[in-house]
């Protein structure tokens, strides 16, 4: 089981648990904390975070740079992308320019509550490679 916090290109967020979300399936589907499941068609996202815990921490600032000695940075591309929304992101990619209309992506923060994260490219404004460099 995933916890997961889908947010949507219209604003709307679901969070719960997920088993089966999987980039070449059309939807996913989430069990909210009541019970409810829910079905999250993946071309309805902005993105889809794969986090430690469904409560966060709405006070922590992530970060926006790598550590230079961050060992995920190993065999990863440092990108910086921004969504139509103009959220901006700097993760780690495993290629560039990602391929495919999903790909995952993370975070460069070792305290994000993310673990990963599933991009809608839709709503993706630009994506552009960084330097490792912190």
């Amino acid at each position: 089981m995933n916890n997961v916090v889908a947010r949507f290109a219209d604003g709307r967020i679901v969070k719960g648990v997920s088993m089966n979300v999987d980039i070449t399936k059309p939807a996913c589907h989430v069990r909210t904390s009541d019970g409810k499941m829910e079905e999250v068609r993946l071309a309805d996202l902005k993105a889809l975070f794969f986090v430690k815990s469904l409560d966060g921490d709405s006070a922590h600032n992530e970060a926006m740079a790598a550590e230079a000695t961050d060992p995920r940075a190993r065999g990863s591309i440092l990108v910086e992308l921004r969504f139509t929304d103009s959220e901006r992101l700097v993760a780690f990619a495993n290629r560039f320019p990602p391929l495919g209309a999903y790909f995952f992506l993370v975070p460069v923060d070792p305290k994000s509550n993310n673990i990963r994260i599933l991009v809608n490219r839709a709503q993706v404004v630009s994506i552009d490679r960084l330097t490792q460099a912190a």
